[in-house]
């Protein structure tokens, strides 16, 4: 997934955190539809200094929310 941050403007840890997993996230998919629900828990990971899958039920809930949200608009439109 680096090669693919990079791609979108996104090359230091510093940068990630700057804009934050949900940025990072519409991102990619504006450039990578096929980016899912996995990879926007992971930037959380990266930004919160977390493992991915110790991220809070609320936090996934609100990260899955967003992740929906995005599905419902045409984003490359």
């Amino acid at each position: 997934m680096a090669r693919k941050l990079v791609s979108v403007g996104i090359d230091t840890p510093e940068k990630l955190i700057e804009a934050g997993s949900e940025e990072a996230f519409f991102r990619l998919k504006e450039k990578y539809p096929q980016v899912c629900l996995v990879h926007l828990y992971t930037l959380e990971g990266a930004v919160s200094n977390v493992e991915y899958n110790r991220l809070s039920e609320d936090k996934k809930k609100e990260l899955k929310e967003f992740g929906e949200r995005l599905k419902g608009r045409q984003i490359n439109g």
